[in-house]
């Protein structure tokens, strides 16, 4: 409804004045005015959106760029409206490329220059086209812990197998401790713990489940994915989250961590530029644990902005696309602000000029060392994403699957969604 309301006021406004404006060339002689969807989080601020646009502006001569913000985290959702208002944006940050690539509504990039500037040149393509640089990664999602919290509970290290993950959480439950953080408020937040169990699970034993149930060989009732879910059913029942975890947001799960209410958090990389710098040394991090011990990392290979078909000018999106993706003051921020993992060629995290904490260099070790890595289970885009809609419906089920022990009838649905969205 706030979405639909937004919209709305945008048409009523001409759309001059809001940033909702379609493509257009102007702004004098040669030149080209462009929107630009981003968004805003607490470590992704207004001032950082503006600033790296006036950067990049700055190195494409001719180009005028307006920002459009999307009223909440889902920036899919609210792409979709804009294009069905004949607003689509000319650019758009951190989508799911494979839900716009096959409607024909983004220019690929040249594949020289992403082999030329990437690391894993490949690691966001979708049949075999490069529609997002893959500029950073993440990890989705880590397990943070508050080593006092684990002290005070007499927990001398991290678990390593899901036996032991329960026995802390008894442990913390016993102390008085509220084991588990989790911004239930927010449908992404919400499916945090279900990411982490299955991508370890279900992903770790079949790295190409997704691919699988596109091609009708694999379902979500299948009783793998039934016992992964499972384990998250056990975890609420057990009062392993805090009271009232469906009614808190996803900014006061953070600060509901940070300030030691909570001992666990299970959340995206990002979440390592939230970390407080006064004592950033009390918090570590660790991978869901899987059954037998074994280290499986959900990646994500991330990036900045697709580039519209459609846009009127593709020669300057383009060209400011580049410009903004390769500036190291972008990265700065990223890495410092957002917890992401640079992605450059031939750059250290010294190149950056940044100042980061020692669990951020832990987490960092997981995309630099040589382990099991699988797409983060509803995160990829690449060709393991989910079809259009299917995050939505998984966000869905995980804030059901808080309140019900309907294991099997919320899977049928998310296997009756996809079914419907593939046809």
């Amino acid at each position: 409804m706030r979405r639909t309301r937004l919209i709305a006021v945008c048409l009523a406004a001409g759309l001059a004045l809001t940033g909702c404006s379609a493509a257009s060339t102007g702004g004098g002689k040669g030149g080209s005015t462009l929107t630009y969807l981003t968004f805003e989080t607490p470590s992704l601020t207004a001032k950082f959106w503006d600033s790296s646009i006036s950067d990049a502006e700055q190195k494409v001569p001719g180009v005028t760029v307006k920002k459009i913000v999307a009223p909440t985290t889902d920036r899919d959702a609210y792409a979709k409206q804009l294009q069905a208002s004949g607003q689509f944006p000319d650019l758009l940050q951190s989508i799911t490329s494979s839900t716009f690539a096959t409607a024909g509504l983004l220019k690929p990039y040249d594949q020289k220059w992403v082999n030329a500037n990437f690391l894993l040149p490949l690691g966001n393509a979708y049949k075999g086209k490069v529609y997002i640089p893959p500029t950073n990664s993440q990890v989705i999602p880590e397990v943070f812990y508050d080593k006092k919290l684990f002290a005070k509970a007499h927990i001398t290290a991290p678990p390593k197998t899901w036996a032991d993950f329960m026995a802390v959480c008894a442990k913390l439950k016993a102390a008085g401790i509220t084991p588990v953080e989790l911004g239930g408020g927010d449908p992404f937040a919400a499916s945090m713990p279900l990411v982490g169990i299955l991508s370890a699970d279900v992903l770790g034993k079949d790295p190409n489940w997704l691919k699988e149930r596109y091609a009708g060989k694999v379902h979500f009732t299948d009783a793998n994915v039934r016992a992964a879910v499972g384990k998250y059913r056990t975890m609420v029942k057990k009062g392993y989250f805090e009271d009232g975890a469906l009614g808190v947001k996803y900014a006061d799960s953070i600060t509901n961590f940070t300030s030691g209410k909570t001992a666990m958090y299970m959340m995206g990389s990002w979440f390592l530029g939230s970390v407080p710098k006064d004592r950033a040394d009390d918090f570590g991090a660790f991978l869901t644990p899987t059954e037998d011990g074994s280290l499986v990392v959900p990646f994500s290979v991330g990036g900045s902005m697709a580039i519209s078909a459609k846009t009127a000018d593709p020669a300057k999106a383009t060209a400011f696309a580049e410009a903004w993706s390769l500036d190291p003051a972008n990265y700065k921020s990223l890495i410092e602000g957002d917890g992401a993992f640079p992605m450059l060629k031939g750059k250290t995290l010294d190149d950056y000029g940044v100042s980061v904490t020692e669990v951020y260099k832990d987490s960092y070790s997981y995309v630099t060392q040589q382990n099991s890595k699988v797409s983060a289970f509803g995160w990829a885009t690449n060709d393991d994403s989910m079809p259009s809609g299917l995050n939505n419906a998984f966000y869905t089920a995980s804030q059901a699957l808080f309140s019900s022990d309907d294991i099997d009838g919320q899977l049928a649905k998310l296997d009756a969604a996809w079914d419907a969205a593939t046809k």
